[in-house]
């Protein structure tokens, strides 16, 4: 029967947290995400949920719902680069008034995750046409992923004990290790928390150290000389976000530990870019936000040709398959708190197994996480509370 696309359809969901997680330059108190549809002829359904995008959420719904869903019914889903071109080529009419030059930027941010959400969803209904699970269809590299656990924030209440309850916490879980928030405290208070998670945990438990653009040069220099002795596997955005390429490559000249960005770049131009500046050991690039799998392996595929490492922002249902399917693939990162990442608790009907620090690769066709309609009508956002 035909692969032919029938429909396109996004659901924005929202859902808000009962209380509030602070990194090095902000806070958390929501979690919205993006359950993207593609329906063929043949009666497969493509699907997955992806971004964390809460203030223009509706704006790139409306744009998969209407321009991209008009772009893309009648074309066969194999045809994945014709696809993906047609939506990086229109101009939706919503987003056609052209304004000074970063509310443009912006624009062109909303259209890289609609693009992002339906290649997402295209690449699961090939999977499941295929009958294959997606990381086979990439390449299959290997059938599991280092996991870390995105920590260490701050809270109203937390205090040392509930800090080491954490760390002891992620242990038990078998997580392989943290990436833990720095950069709200002095460059000599975060180097105490640093030292704090590797007397509580161990050697062989991996630190990762993310600022979110809070420091200096100066200061995220510093900091490298004080953490130095404690074995940082990466410091990821150390700088402030106005001078990214030549602050990044200084810092990355300086201090012996790798540098990660990427997070914040939408496509493989601004990747290309942090590359060839010097300025990264490793790109976190985010899937789910920049164009898609489709994307993200051109973006890999560069990488690779200048030794640079991948890693994903987040977003495991997806990163599991993307980091498996390459050799410069590194670790997969979860919110292993529900509190702070609830939706990946209660939207797939079953989660990836975690083994001995690994993410085991899920075994059904496409992303093998199938949905659960039940909560994608709760927290829809037309009815969100």
């Amino acid at each position: 029967m035909s692969t032919r696309i029938v429909e396109v359809n996004a659901i924005p969901l929202a859902r808000y947290l009962d209380k509030t997680f602070q990194g090095g330059t902000y806070s958390i108190t929501s979690r919205f995400t993006l359950v993207t549809q593609v329906r063929l002829e043949n009666g497969v359904c493509g699907e997955t949920f992806g971004g964390d995008e809460e203030c223009c959420q509706k704006e790139i719904a409306d744009i998969i719902n209407g321009p991209y869903q008009d772009l893309l019914v009648g074309q066969d889903v194999f045809s994945i680069e014709r696809c993906w071109d047609a939506m990086f080529q229109c101009q939706p009419p919503s987003l056609s008034n052209r304004g000074i030059h970063t509310i443009d930027l912006a624009n062109k941010s909303i259209i890289m995750q609609a693009i992002a959400a339906v290649d997402i969803a295209l690449w699961d209904a090939i999977g499941k046409v295929s009958e294959r699970p997606l990381y086979k269809m990439l390449g299959a590299y290997r059938d599991e992923v280092p996991v870390i656990a995105i920590g260490g924030y701050h809270e109203v209440g937390k205090g040392e004990k509930e800090f080491r309850d954490e760390l002891l916490c992620y242990k038990k879980a078998e997580i392989a290790g943290i990436k833990m928030k720095v950069g709200r405290l002095t460059t000599a208070e975060d180097a105490e928390r640093v030292r704090f998670v590797r007397e509580t945990v161990g050697n062989d438990f991996v630190i990762a150290c993310d600022a979110n653009q809070a420091w200096t040069v100066q200061q995220a220099v510093a900091f490298s000389q004080l953490v130095r002795k404690y074995n940082i596997r990466w410091l990821e955005e150390p700088v402030q976000w106005y001078d990214q390429l030549r602050s990044l490559a200084q810092v990355r000249a300086a201090n012996g530990i790798p540098v990660v960005a990427g997070q914040g770049e939408i496509s493989r131009f601004g990747c290309r870019d942090l590359v060839l500046a010097g300025a990264v050991d490793i790109l976190n690039v985010d899937a789910t936000i920049a164009g898609g799998i489709t994307e993200w392996r051109r973006i890999a595929g560069m990488a690779s040709s200048f030794n640079v490492g991948m890693a994903h922002h987040e977003e495991p249902q997806v990163a599991v398959h993307l980091l498996s399917s390459i050799s410069h693939g590194l670790y997969v990162e979860i919110f292993h708190n529900p509190e702070r990442d609830p939706l990946w608790f209660e939207l797939p009907a079953v989660r990836p197994q975690i083994k001995n620090g690994y993410m085991l690769v899920p075994q059904g066709p496409g992303l093998g996480l199938p949905l659960q309609e039940k909560v994608i009508d709760r927290y829809r956002a037309s009815v969100a509370v």
